[in-house]
């Protein structure tokens, strides 16, 4: 995992780094090495950036849980409370759909048998 205390170097380290050059010339040319620098910069900003924006959203997401913690203690206290006042129902909404469906059937159901028979004679 990264955290902020393993990095070495800021993109302001990397930019101001200057190598040393042997006494022979010069193992590196300086282009090259600036040039891959400005890259490794470019990464560090990009890393820095998205490090701030998962933060900022980790932070944001915390929140909402703590919200969504306390709703949910205010609910089960409320609920302890509202047992003895209203029975509690145990079907879902499916069942509840199903039992309404079957209902519709046996009330309309012949309802639509006779329109239909009704219809066919005209």
């Amino acid at each position: 995992m990264l955290t902020l205390d393993n990095i070495n170097f800021t993109p302001k380290d990397i930019l101001q780094k200057e190598f040393k050059e042997k006494r022979m010339g010069s193992a590196y040319d300086p282009t090259d090495v600036d040039s891959f620098l400005d890259d490794v910069i470019k990464d560090y900003d990009a890393f820095n950036k998205e490090i701030t924006r998962l933060q900022g959203e980790n932070d944001r997401l915390k929140a909402k849980v703590d919200e969504l913690n306390r709703q949910v203690e205010v609910g089960a206290s409320m609920g302890s409370r509202s047992t003895n006042e209203q029975p509690v129902s145990s079907a879902t909404n499916m069942d509840i759909l199903k039992r309404l469906s079957n209902l519709e059937r046996r009330v309309f159901g012949s309802q639509i048998g006779n329109d239909q028979s009704d219809s066919h004679l005209l």
